[in-house]
């Protein structure tokens, strides 16, 4: 199989974590996660820090000079232009950096996984892209389990995130995670199998 980059949407919890440890543990994928990218490259010294602080003033530091991170997200969360000037000095250096490590890997099989992967353009970076779909209050009750959000928070997370139809609409697979993690393992195999009869 030639090299063949699957990116990986979806709504907060869906299960998309599960899924990648899944393709990297059964089939040997590389993973590549936007959110590490963008936190190696917005620390002390790397390509978006320094415009990250100057736009948004050390007041975002912590005392060993790292940023904040809880704290930048409450600036951005509820202001719109602000998460625009953000997005805008951390999207393209994340880019840059997911194209230099596509571009590098020798891994047959690389799995993008990125919260805005439909919205910040990176089709042309995959083969590609696999919707993974959990029901709405499937959704609800894992964020509330395993990372005690109340819900409100809840709520506004996806209220600000695609809506089901248009991940649906500008994916090329869907994978349906409803169910246990068998039910998603044949799933996945399911999906990797096609793609390996794509040329």
């Amino acid at each position: 199989m030639t090299k063949k980059v699957i990116g990986i949407t979806g709504g907060a919890g869906s299960g998309k974590t599960e899924v990648l440890r899944i393709m990297k543990e059964d089939y040997h994928a590389q993973i590549i996660i936007a959110d590490d990218v963008a936190r190696k490259l917005s620390s002390p010294g790397k390509k978006s820090y320094q415009r990250i602080v100057e736009t948004f003033g050390k007041d975002i530091l912590l005392a060993d000079g790292n940023i904040d991170r809880p704290k930048l997200s409450g600036i951005v969360f509820h202001q719109p232009e602000l998460l625009e000037k953000l997005n805008n000095i951390v999207h393209p250096d994340v880019r840059e950096a997911i194209e230099m490590e596509i571009f590098q890997s020798t891994s047959p099989l690389i799995v993008l996984e990125a919260a805005l992967l439909i919205e910040c353009g990176y089709r042309d970076l995959c083969d590609e892209f696999w919707y993974v779909h959990s029901d709405e209050n499937v959704r609800r009750r894992r964020m509330k389990e395993t990372r005690n959000y109340s819900d409100e928070k809840i709520d506004a997370i996806i209220r600000s995130q695609l809506s089901e139809e248009q991940f649906s609409k500008n994916s090329d697979r869907i994978l349906e995670n409803n169910s246990d993690l068998d039910h998603l393992r044949l799933e996945i195999q399911n999906l990797v199998h096609q793609l390996q009869q794509t040329k």
